[in-house]
């Protein structure tokens, strides 16, 4: 059970080493791009060969199918939500416009971190063992997103103290997920866990998306589908020497 809530905290931890960096140290924003396109693609990665493959083989193609596009559908309903009060600005670095919202940045990367804390926990369940690929995958993607919010927050004028707690708070309830996930479908069947793996997968695709990706291109350039790639392939590797 406790290990659910180690690996929960070791992946989400990354948000808060972020954060302690865009505060602290002045970095490139072509390096901040280069990091959230590898993110991009191990994040991709995990989607499809740890969640989707996991849920197809477990649950079948149906209830993958239908947990993903719900997760798709959630995921960027709840995006639009917090978008209006300047959610939709929660990765990127430079200073956000005016009106938006320090809360809606925190809503919005809890509803990007809660969904892949949670699997760390289920996954943990179904194989009695950690998935190194979701751990290093939600690592890698907190990295960034620490990152270059603080970098933003820090812009708009927010204490080094209120942005520390934000992503605190962030860590926290990452970590508390991880062991919900692990608690609660205990006694789940594998249709369910299927269903949710594959819900999951569904809002880490469309987080991406739609975050992600036009944040590392914007910054980065055309080399950012290298390293995205790149970062996709490692995916690869690490499902490889898993199994």
């Amino acid at each position: 059970m406790w290990n659910a809530a180690l690996w929960g905290g070791i992946a989400s931890s990354a948000v808060f080493i972020g954060a302690l960096t865009g505060i602290f140290f002045t970095l490139h924003k072509r390096w901040v791009a280069v990091i959230m396109a590898f993110a991009t693609g191990i994040l991709l990665g995990a989607a499809s060969f740890e969640m989707l493959g996991r849920s197809v083989n477990d649950g079948g193609m149906l209830p993958t199918s239908a947990g993903f596009l719900a997760g798709a559908v959630v995921f960027t309903f709840f995006d639009m939500l917090i978008s209006k009060k300047g959610g939709h600005e929660r990765k990127r670095s430079r200073e956000n416009p005016e009106g938006h919202s320090g809360l809606a940045i925190l809503i919005g990367t809890l509803i990007d971190s809660i969904p892949e804390s949670v699997i760390i926990g289920v996954n943990l369940l179904e194989r009695q063992s950690v998935s190194w690929l979701l751990v290093v995958a939600v690592f890698i993607s907190n990295l960034p997103e620490g990152l270059s919010s603080s970098i933003g927050l820090k812009k708009d004028g927010y204490s080094k103290g209120k942005i520390l707690l934000m992503w605190m708070m962030v860590f926290l309830l990452s970590t508390f997920s991880s062991l919900a996930g692990y608690l609660l479908m205990e006694d789940a069947s594998n249709l369910l866990i299927a269903g949710i793996a594959a819900f999951a997968a569904g809002g880490v695709v469309a987080m991406v998306s739609s975050t992600m990706m036009p944040e590392a291109y914007e910054e980065g350039g055309p080399i950012v589908g290298l390293i995205t790639a790149t970062g996709l392939l490692c995916s690869l590797m690490l499902t490889f020497f898993e199994t």
